[in-house]
């Protein structure tokens, strides 16, 4: 115990080794769970460590494991609530197999000339995700190509990178589920809000336009540019509902857009679902929300980060095995947002 007016010295390996009595190549293989160690000399180093607060030095543990036991986690943009889902899936699932996670606002990365990305290099992650539609840069094709890496949500990897694992969503599906599900409910009239240039945007625009086709309602597509936020569904929708041929349905390319357009119809005095029906994309905590009730494709959020995790630790223990891509289905959830064609 320190004096008055002395600072207590942090314990070591070598004041936890004289505790516990035994040396320090010891005390390290207990501290890494070594099966060689006896339940004696175990029992010693582990009281040890207790009495004193030893905590183990997280560089040193690295230099000696050439592992850091952590993850870098780039996001496309942290303001799309869509991350926030597949983070419950992906953390909980990365801690199980001994990671911590790092994250990274890919949108901020960019203005920063793609600082972050290379902080993961530097910091040494043990792998990667990419969550989002994230643009595929030379930095971070650089990073995929030295760490192991799951893209999560984004298509941007599935070309080029032999050995990077792609989960992603079923876009054009859910596209088409959200259409064929206002086309049974009578709309003929139905417009799409779309989101920003990306693999998913456009392939759940295209799942919009060939249900429309299929439907023989080609003439009758409406596209409205919008910007994936609760604002530019807001614009989106005014423009729309401002001529004389209004639409009665919207489908918008995910739920803050869809967001949006809910606040425009009742900035307009337009009732939803009577006059109005919207459907989402991505089944987020928004769409949940009983004040708001959207109906929405799940966009599997929680199940993809799930198995996001589970891909990246296989990579992990295997580098060099196969890449993969992997679509999951999406599912409609219906709720009050939508109802039947005004006649």
């Amino acid at each position: 115990m320190a004096t008055p007016g002395q600072t207590a010295r942090k314990p070591t390996l070598e004041t936890v080794a004289a505790r516990a009595g035994v040396s320090k190549s010891l005390v390290s293989l207990v501290l890494r769970n070594s099966t060689k160690v006896s339940a004696t000399s175990r029992e010693a180093v582990l009281q040890a460590v207790a009495e004193l607060g030893y905590r183990p030095n997280a560089a040193a543990r690295l230099l000696a494991e050439r592992r850091s036991h952590t993850v870098g986690v780039l996001l496309n943009d942290l303001r799309q609530p869509w991350f926030a889902d597949m983070l419950d899936g992906l953390t909980p699932a990365l801690h199980a197999g001994g990671k911590h996670i790092l994250l990274g606002d890919g949108r901020i990365d960019r203005m920063l000339d793609e600082t972050l990305t290379w902080s993961f290099i530097d910091l040494g992650v043990d792998g990667l995700v990419l969550a989002g539609s994230i643009p595929m840069s030379q930095a971070i094709i650089d990073a995929a190509s030295q760490i192991p890496t799951v893209a999560v949500g984004g298509r941007g990897l599935d070309v080029g990178l032999p050995r990077a694992d792609v989960l992603a969503n079923d876009n054009h599906l859910g596209g088409t589920l959200a259409v064929r599900h206002l086309i049974e409910l009578g709309h003929r009239k139905i417009a799409h809000i779309h989101g920003l240039p990306s693999v998913a945007g456009r392939l759940r625009m295209e799942g919009y336009e060939d249900t429309m086709r299929a439907a023989g309602l080609g003439p009758g597509i409406r596209i409205e540019a919008g910007d994936m936020s609760e604002e530019g569904g807001y614009r989106a929708t005014v423009r729309l509902m401002s001529g004389h041929d209004r639409p009665t349905a919207i489908f918008a390319a995910n739920d803050l857009t869809c967001v949006g357009a809910l606040s425009a119809a009742a900035a307009l005095g337009i009732r939803v679902p009577q006059e109005l029906s919207l459907a989402g994309f991505d089944n987020s905590v928004f769409a949940r929300l009983r004040a708001l009730w959207l109906t929405s494709v799940d966009a599997t959020a929680l199940e993809m980060g799930q198995q996001a995790a589970r891909k990246l630790l296989a990579r992990i223990d295997d580098p060099d095995a196969p890449g993969e891509t992997i679509l999951l289905p999406p599912r409609l959830e219906v709720r009050g947002s939508t109802g039947p064609a005004p006649s």
